[in-house]
């Protein structure tokens, strides 16, 4: 067996964990602490000048969240993982450590809203700049590119409707000037897209959504590629340059391949503060056990409500990618054989009011705004995750004013759609 490479759903249950030495608990503890007892002065200066590894205060580590980050490492193929209070947190976090006032970076504009309003807002008062681009049209990727760029993001499922993106395409672009690809797994998740494999060099997720998966706890993660020439350039100093604070350390020389995530723990969670609590690293390691069954029931179930919504008399179209007909199937088969995901979107016959009466006539379906849970969810995103942007901008973020999304649970099929079908006689 120790020569035998674990399959995923063997390193969904045992990566990073062993049994408690203390205790001999099988279950990664909840370490609900704050700080940790030094074995002398010479032992805290060597953890505070990171001459060693270890524990020192829970804002930056701790022992429940390092077993989280070697599982979420393994599962996505990475060097090093940095577990944070959620998805927002994950990004922020990346993008101090690779961007300095006046610096800018190229996004999909096919994203998430709350990830359009913090590029587009937030990160205002940062001085960073979006430059919002067509992912279907790789010149206006790379026209936009300058001296400034600093990466490229995108989401290999793009939210809200499971647009699949062709990451290798954009790992080449980002490569051919010399800017790492980020890449939000949050909608894929590892049992379906491992990015890392075709070409991202850092990996961001919500934890609270496929990972969790119970709708119980929050968290966000950065996976680091280690795939990525940090001083290759002037362009990442935090890497690349001496750091005043750590007796002139080069994270890049000193941490290699991983060097990317220990930025982001020494120089950003340090400061910044966005720390995962004890309690929900827990939640989520228990959840991530059964995500390669929960995934491949969200999206059998997901396929089987698709087709039957492409055929019902009140809908007017589906975008699901699953669906052998769809423009995006292809690359979908490509990237995610295993299938295409849980969440899609569709439009009900009579736009933004029949849109919000369907969403208010759901009875086993919950209406809210979050997906990746074990029930079936549904939010109508013009009047809710999208509201903040014109009709312009709900439009290119396929968030348009009919648009419904669902987020597929594991329930009995038959009940799903028994209960969609109801909410369409109301609306």
């Amino acid at each position: 067996m120790s020569q035998r490479i674990p399959g995923f759903e063997t390193l969904a249950i045992h990566s990073g964990a062993q049994p408690d030495p203390a205790t001999g608990a099988r279950i990664t503890p909840i370490y609900q602490t704050t700080a940790y007892v030094f074995n002398d002065t010479d032992h805290a200066a060597s953890l505070f000048g990171l001459q060693a590894f270890g524990n020192i205060y829970t804002r930056i580590m701790n022992p429940t969240q390092a077993v989280l980050e070697e599982r979420l490492a393994a599962l996505e193929g990475g060097t090093a993982a940095l577990a944070v209070a959620s998805g927002h947190a994950a990004q922020m976090l990346v993008f101090h450590t690779i961007m300095t006032s006046g610096d800018n970076f190229i996004s999909a504009r096919r994203l998430y809203g709350g990830s359009i309003n913090q590029f587009g807002h937030s990160f205002k008062n940062f001085g960073w700049e979006v430059r919002w681009a067509d992912v279907d049209k790789p010149e206006t990727i790379s026209s936009q590119i300058d001296e400034r760029t600093k990466a490229i993001f995108i989401e290999s499922f793009a939210n809200p409707a499971g647009f699949v993106t062709d990451i290798e395409a954009m790992a080449k672009i980002a490569h051919d000037h010399g800017i790492p690809l980020i890449v939000d797994n949050t909608m894929a998740s590892p049992y379906l897209v491992r990015p890392i494999e075709h070409g991202a060099d850092i990996v961001v997720r919500s934890l609270t959504k496929f990972l969790g998966g119970h709708g119980n706890s929050m968290g966000g993660v950065i996976v680091d590629g280690g795939t990525f020439d940090w001083s290759a350039s002037d362009k990442y100093p935090m890497l690349s340059k001496p750091r005043d604070e750590y007796a002139g350390v080069v994270l890049h020389e000193t941490f290699g391949n991983f060097a990317f995530a220990i930025a982001c723990r020494v120089l950003g969670l340090r400061d910044l503060g966005p720390a995962i609590a004890p309690m929900n690293a827990f939640l989520i390691l228990t959840g991530i056990e059964t995500l390669a069954l929960r995934m491949q029931r969200h999206c059998d179930n997901a396929l089987a409500v698709a087709k039957h919504l492409k055929a019902h008399p009140k809908v007017e179209w589906v975008e699901y990618s699953g669906l052998e007909d769809h423009h995006n199937h292809a690359l979908m088969k490509r990237y995610s054989p295993k299938g295409s995901g849980s969440v899609f979107t569709f439009g009900v016959k009579g736009g933004y009011e029949a849109g919000v009466k369907f969403v208010e006539g759901v009875e086993i379906i919950s209406h809210l705004a979050n997906i990746g849970d074990t029930r079936t969810l549904v939010i109508h995103p013009a009047s809710t995750t999208h509201r903040q942007l014109t009709d312009e901008q709900r439009a290119l973020a396929g968030a348009g004013n009919d648009v419904v999304r669902l987020s597929i649970g594991i329930e009995n099929v038959d009940d799903i759609i028994a209960d969609i079908d109801q909410a369409l006689d109301k609306a």
